[in-house]
Order: structure tokens, then C-alpha cells, then sequence
């Protein structure tokens, strides 16, 4: 990756996609729907989609999970191109890439814990919008937490145009503050992760689920201090349950039962507010319908947008 800064485009490029779960159980409804729109949004371009095992949590991600979700995709007929990646075999990437950020000027040591920072304001997505306790102590970087900084003013206004949700729009100073790319027990952060692996996986479009709607501002902030193209954002209404609350591994969300395959395939296509399928007999017949019939200008914007 180049270390000049800037906004890079891949409208030209030819479309590349990817699904990445994270290896910490198997897949529910909630993952199904996010695979299906990333799924059909790649093939109905003749596009390529790729699967990315995030497992760079390695305190929460497991083997058995990832074997147990790439079983679940083969039965729902995925069928990714290329090699899967692996974000936990890819730390020399993410060292390499926060040296760059690092040599710029662009990264701190930060010795805050939670419990220090238990008092900070929260922004609508209930986060801690960091308040710069340690942004001119000069730690070292050993046993800390490493942040990037975000500029104050115009300068750290992001502003882009998603595929659902429309026109985004976030100040990252007193929205965000500056975040974390490494955490204090070594563990590289999502967004540097995802970043650097977009990235090198050239991918163009990223279809995944509204919660992360929040997240690109500072993917794309990110994208421009590594010199490196943005893609195209998509974000899919969540599933929620009873409660409201978006079905998760973390809320006990049921997996995905191995003979309800083609129910399930409908249902997330419904909830994508796509025209209902004619009923088939496989999932290989269910994806020639879908491929054909995919209209992202139907997917309805998340109803807690």
C-alpha cells in the first residue's frame, strides 16, 4: 500500500466482493441476510466474492466456529472465489501498515482503560467518543493501546453517499475521537484489520449489515492516511428481535438449522425487499433466479436510521 494521503476511487475496477463473519459461533438469520445481499450484488455483475475469515480476536474466534460457518455457507450454495483469507495468519500486514501511520506522525500510545474512560460521552451508536487524555504524553508503545489521531475541523468531516442508507455524514473529533488500531494486549483493532485487508483484496463494493454503518467514516478516514482506494459502502437492514435489539451471536441468536435451507434463502431475500421467488428445488436453482432477478434499489433502509 502506498503511504501517500488522499482519496482513491474503484469505480473503473471490476467489482470484487467479500462476506467476512467472524469465527465466534455458527451463522443465524441475521449473517444469512448480510451473505445473501453480498452474495447476489457480486454475481448479478458477473462479479467476484470473496470469503474473509475475521478472526483477529483471537480471544473470541475459534476453528470449530469457522469450519462449522464455511460448512453453513456450502449448504446455502456460496460459493466464494479464490483462496479464503485469514485475518490471524496477517499481523506482519497490520504491523506494517501502522509503522506507515506510525512514521507520519499519526499514532499515539494511549494508557487509558475502560474504567478511566467509564465517564466519557457516548455518540448515538452508544461508543465512547474518546476525550484525549493521552494525546500528548509521548508513551511508549509497549503495553499500550495504540490510537489513530483525527483531525479537529473540516478536515475530519467524512462524508459519503451508502447504496441504502443514502447520504452519511460524520465529524470524527467530537463523534469519534481518535480510535484505537492495536489494543493494549496486542490484538490488532477491526478497523486497521479491515482496512489493510480490503485493500489488498482490491475490493470495490462492501456489502454488509447497517450496525457497521457507523464504522466506514472511520474506515474511509483510515483508507486516506494509507493512501488507498475507497470502495463503494452497502449496508443492509438488520434483523432484530422481540426486544429490538439485532440478532447476534452475543444475544444467543439460533443458528441457521441445516434442513430449513431454502426457507431460509426466501425469507432473507424477502427481507431484503426483493420480489418474492418462484419455489425451486435446490439452492443452486434458488441463486439462478436471484442472481437474475437482484434490484439493490429495493433494500429498505434500516428502520433505527
Amino acid at each position: 500500500m502506498d503511504a501517500s494521503e488522499g482519496a482513491v476511487t474503484t469505480a473503473a475496477a471490476p467489482y470484487i466482493g467479500r462476506f467476512a463473519p467472524s469465527p465466534t459461533g455458527a451463522l443465524h438469520f441475521g449473517s444469512l441476510v448480510a451473505a445473501v445481499a453480498s452474495y447476489a450484488d457480486a454475481r448479478s455483475v458477473n462479479g467476484r466474492w470473496l470469503l474473509r475469515i475475521e478472526d483477529v480476536d483471537t480471544t473470541r474466534c475459534s476453528m470449530a466456529a469457522e469450519k462449522r460457518i464455511r460448512a453453513q455457507l456450502a449448504l446455502h450454495g456460496f460459493e466464494p472465489d479464490g483462496p479464503v483469507l485469514r485475518q490471524r495468519e496477517r499481523g506482519e500486514r497490520y504491523a506494517a501498515a501502522l509503522e506507515r501511520l506510525r512514521a507520519c506522525g499519526h499514532v499515539y500510545a494511549c494508557a487509558c482503560s475502560r474504567r478511566a474512560l467509564a465517564g466519557a460521552p457516548r455518540n448515538a451508536d452508544g461508543e465512547t467518543i474518546y476525550p484525549g487524555h493521552c494525546r500528548e504524553l509521548a508513551l511508549g508503545p509497549e503495553g499500550h493501546a495504540l490510537r489513530l489521531r483525527v483531525p479537529d475541523g473540516i478536515d475530519g468531516e467524512i462524508a459519503f453517499s451508502d447504496r441504502a442508507a443514502g447520504d452519511v455524514r460524520q465529524h470524527l473529533a467530537p463523534e469519534v475521537g481518535d480510535f484505537v488500531l492495536r489494543r493494549a494486549d496486542g490484538i490488532w483493532a477491526y478497523q486497521l484489520a479491515v482496512v489493510v485487508d480490503d485493500a489488498e483484496q482490491h475490493v470495490t463494493d462492501v456489502v454488509r449489515g447497517a450496525d457497521l454503518l457507523g464504522n466506514t467514516p472511520r474506515q474511509i478516514h483510515l483508507q486516506r492516511r494509507l493512501g488507498v482506494a475507497t470502495p463503494r459502502y452497502l449496508h443492509v437492514p438488520l434483523v432484530r428481535d422481540s426486544c429490538g435489539d439485532k440478532l447476534s451471536k452475543q444475544t444467543h441468536a439460533a443458528e441457521l438449522a441445516d434442513d430449513e435451507v431454502l426457507p431460509a434463502l426466501h425469507a432473507a431475500w424477502r427481507w431484503l425487499g426483493q420480489a418474492a421467488l418462484p419455489t425451486v428445488a435446490t439452492p443452486a436453482a434458488f441463486w439462478r433466479l436471484a442472481i437474475d432477478r437482484w434490484d439493490d434499489g429495493q433494500i429498505p433502509r434500516d428502520s433505527r436510521q
